[in-house]
């Protein structure tokens, strides 16, 4: 090579030795697999895993601190203050600026050190948690949040790019199913973790601070452990893409949210709001149209199959997030169980995504066929959602825990695949951008998903609230507003607003079902092509 790249760590000097100089060494033992990998040349297993370690290991950590807070929000809202548009603000600030930071730090992996980034995500997201923890509102946590979200942005999309870096599509498919491993043990753990914590002496604050110790230690095995080469670069940041598209989305949440509470859907506000969100999704294209360095390059949806996969991804967003959000509702204000036991009832859906994003990963890197398992998990996840539009407050908990395993099952089986079908056809001077695309498209459908089925669930449990109190006598009955202490009530108050969150949340799954058909029909069309066997790290170096 006539140039050799600068290194992720200081460790790594700035001029290689001679490969003749280093043959005439030992021709490298098992166990002392060299800790950087020359550029161009393929990782072994032991040096990916040791990087995996330090990345699954930060993923960990944002996912628990995350669902640690979904389950424990109910107790969290009832001390501090705040109603079911709260509630869904909180879970929604944290997506919107995953949503709006993704392609931002997938672009940027493109031009700095991915250890770097990564390093500096895990800091903002543990920043953002730590200050969470001393929330004396509704509002102040909804900031904290967002903050995580910038953090969880980059832990999101920048894992799914170092993996791509690291491993060819080939093999990635094995590697993969750690990663949807330790998303569902994060995403198991984090509710009984925090339902612990919250039925214990220590309070919900814990929730917060529980992370810390995981996140500093996943900051030390990244130092030592990833080492990967970085080509030093102009570079040009698309501040204005990343301006518009967040405001795009935030007005587009802010009137979902609100419509149907503070107004009318049908109203001045909805005809002021949505046009004004489109014409500034109109100007975001116009402007990537003319960036030089844009964060969504628009070239990228001339290939169908990335088209394809990105908007099944919008859709599979919709319905795996409302999954994760309001069953914890629904187990604690349709069933009165505590968050603990709340945790432990969602298993089964932690269970079906843990399966199936292990075994088809495994069966992928040996067939190389990853389109019949795109298929089957666009069909699983819309029976899983269409079924668990059938739960009220008192179906029985077996056909609950089915009806949960099918919806994991479909996640498990699109998620990761979904970017595995794109970053297979993408050059290595878009593999940032593109892994981020298919994040920030699943993340935009959570936030945009979650918003708008919180509001439904809000009017449909303030009727059937209203209505249960008045069969009961009650006049100006209504869920006003706030999250109800099921525990503090009294019968027959008490079974009605179980009655009303059980068919409420029902209705919810109702809605998000015909996302989830959506992406099943897109999935479909989508064309199986071959998995490349060179990593990125390879491709870089011109042996692609």
């Amino acid at each position: 090579m006539a140039t050799s790249p600068t290194s992720d760590t200081p460790r790594t000097s700035a001029t290689q030795p001679a490969p003749a100089a280093q043959s005439a060494h030992t021709p490298q033992p098992a166990h002392t697999a060299p800790p950087h990998p020359a550029a161009g040349t393929p990782m072994s297993h032991r040096q990916i895993m040791e990087a995996l370690s330090g990345l699954l290991l930060g993923l960990f950590v944002a996912i628990l601190s995350s669902t640690i807070v979904s389950n424990a929000l109910p107790r969290i809202l009832a001390d501090i203050g705040g109603g079911q548009s709260a509630y869904t603000w909180v879970v929604t600030a944290s997506l919107l600026a995953v949503t709006a930071t993704t392609p931002i730090w997938g672009k940027l992996s493109d031009l700095f050190s991915k250890k770097l980034l990564i390093q500096l995500a895990l800091v903002i997201y543990v920043a953002g948690s730590v200050v969470a923890g001393f929330s004396t509102s509704p509002g102040m946590l909804i900031g904290c949040r967002l903050i995580q979200g910038v953090g969880a942005g980059g832990l999101s999309a920048l894992t799914q790019v170092i993996m791509a870096a690291m491993i060819s599509p080939r093999e990635r498919g094995r590697y993969s199913g750690y990663l949807g491993a330790t998303f569902a043990v994060a995403t198991v753990g984090g509710p009984l973790v925090g339902g612990v914590i919250v039925d214990s002496a220590l309070g919900w604050r814990w929730c917060f601070y529980v992370g810390v110790p995981f996140a500093v230690i996943a900051l030390i095995v990244l130092q030592k452990t990833l080492h990967l080469p970085v080509v030093k670069r102009k570079v040009t940041i698309d501040w204005a893409g990343a301006f518009f598209i967040t405001a795009a989305v935030s007005l587009l949440m802010i009137w979902v949210s609100l419509a149907g509470q503070n107004y009318p859907w049908m109203s001045w506000q909805t005809y002021v709001m949505v046009p004004a969100a489109l014409l500034l999704g109109a100007v975001f294209v116009y402007v990537e149209s003319r960036a030089a360095q844009p964060i969504v390059p628009l070239r990228l949806f001339r290939n169908k199959t990335i088209t394809l996969t990105s908007l099944a991804s919008l859709f599979v967003g919709v319905a795996m997030f409302a999954g994760t959000v309001f069953l914890s509702q629904y187990f604690q204000l349709a069933r009165g169980r505590t968050p603990t036991m709340s945790g432990i009832m969602t298993i089964p859906l932690i269970g079906g995504l843990f399966i199936a994003s292990t075994v088809t990963g495994q069966v992928i890197t040996r067939t190389g066929r990853w389109k019949a398992f795109l298929v089957s998990g666009g069909l699983l996840l819309t029976a899983g959602s269409a079924t668990l539009g059938l739960i009220r407050y008192d179906t029985p908990y077996w056909q609950v825990a089915v009806y949960m395993a099918l919806l994991g099952l479909g996640v498990g089986m699109m998620m990761q695949n979904l970017v595995l079908a794109v970053q297979n056809q993408v050059s290595v001077a878009d593999l940032g951008a593109a892994s981020s695309l298919v994040t920030f498209f699943r993340s935009l459908g959570g936030a945009v998903g979650v918003t708008a089925l919180g509001a439904v669930l809000g009017n449909r449990v303030t009727h059937f609230v209203t209505d249960g109190l008045s069969a009961l006598g009650v006049q100006g009955g209504g869920a006003g507003g706030g999250i109800p202490d099921v525990a503090t009530l009294k019968q027959p108050v008490r079974g009605v607003v179980e009655s009303a969150y059980g068919h409420g949340i029902g209705d919810v799954f109702l809605y998000a079902a015909p996302f989830a058909l959506l992406a099943f029909v897109l999935v479909v069309f989508v064309k199986e092509v071959a998995l490349k066997t060179r990593s990125g790290l390879e491709g870089a170096a011109g042996r692609d």
